[in-house]
């Protein structure tokens, strides 16, 4: 009962606070969501929501290959939004497709996000030769572009395991584009543990005996992920277009089981020959959650910025 009355009131201490006034206030941070939402129920539930299975092949018919939309004088109210050169349904494309891409995103942003959270308690808090080599590290990984940083190692995977499995590949892509963006993360949390570490409470810490590690873990840690949550939800947006923009250079997820910007790549070729739905669909996807993605950590870093209150 006890349990139950302190869940409840800490819903209401949420909807009390300045954080839940600031939201409901901004039509923009609400149509964001909405949409946000709605692409991410898509994408979750699409085995149930969308009308055709596109990983199908027994159902796919090529008869019905390069359909306009359904508005379209040639249109089929079968394909809503028209159909790709083999024949899949885009609609269901759409859905299956910002699937794969928001795992990707989430999966690499979580990685870089634990990497980047870690090396940056350490070399905040430790300080020293650890805090050079750390930092010196960041500033190598920087010099370097993200997409060739991406194009290198997913380029050195498929050599080294040429007759890998689309789950590896999934892997390399996850990890390719977490190695360039855990770097951000260190460096945002190292400069507020710096902050963090000549503060009372982590003095008194020290004085009662309190290890290194719990002291980062348990009392630095929960004060300087403010802005890693920032940075985070700004984050996903690009690692989404980031894998994207791999998967529309042929080196993403592969084709069997395409994402947003293998869609956006198989539709490119069909442009020039006037189906323009089979990659502008794709994009305005893309472009949808990652508007939406931007305008939620816009909102979020206005919302828990001490000076804009």
């Amino acid at each position: 009962m006890s349990a139950a009355k302190s869940e409840s009131s800490r819903w209401q201490r949420f909807f009390a606070s300045d954080l839940w006034w600031s939201y409901t206030r901004s039509p923009v941070t609400l149509g964001a969501s909405a949409v946000l939402a709605i692409c991410v129920f898509c994408a979750v539930f699409a085995p149930w929501v969308a009308p055709h299975n596109p990983l199908d092949l027994a159902s796919i018919v090529l008869m019905d290959a390069t359909l306009p939309p359904v508005w379209m004088p040639e249109g089929s109210s079968q394909y809503w939004l028209g159909t790709d050169g083999q024949g899949r349904d885009i609609l269901s494309a759409l859905f299956y497709g910002a699937r794969i891409s928001l795992f990707i995103g989430l999966a690499s942003v979580a990685l870089s996000l634990s990497m980047g959270v870690t090396l940056g308690l350490l070399a905040g808090f430790l300080g020293g030769k650890i805090d050079a080599l750390i930092m010196r590290v960041c500033d190598v990984m920087l010099s370097f572009p993200s997409i060739l940083v991406a194009l290198l190692i997913n380029g050195v995977a498929k050599t080294v395991f040429p007759n890998a499995s689309e789950n590896l590949a999934f892997g390399v892509l996850i990890v390719a584009i977490s190695l360039t963006g855990w770097v951000q993360y260190a460096r945002t949390v190292r400069g507020s543990t710096l902050v963090e570490r000549n503060k009372e409470y982590v003095q008194a810490a020290r004085l009662v005996g309190v290890g290194s590690l719990r002291i980062m873990r348990r009392h630095v840690l929960p004060n300087v992920l403010g802005p890693v949550l920032v940075l985070a939800t700004l984050q996903v947006a690009l690692a989404i277009i980031t894998e994207a923009t791999l998967s529309f250079l042929g080196v993403g997820v592969p084709p069997t089981n395409p994402s947003l910007g293998t869609l956006i790549q198989q539709g490119s070729q069909f442009l020039y020959s006037g189906q323009w739905w089979i990659t502008i669909f794709p994009g305005a996807m893309l472009v949808l959650i990652s508007l939406s993605v931007n305008l939620l950590g816009d909102w979020l870093r206005d919302a828990l910025n001490p000076r804009l209150r």
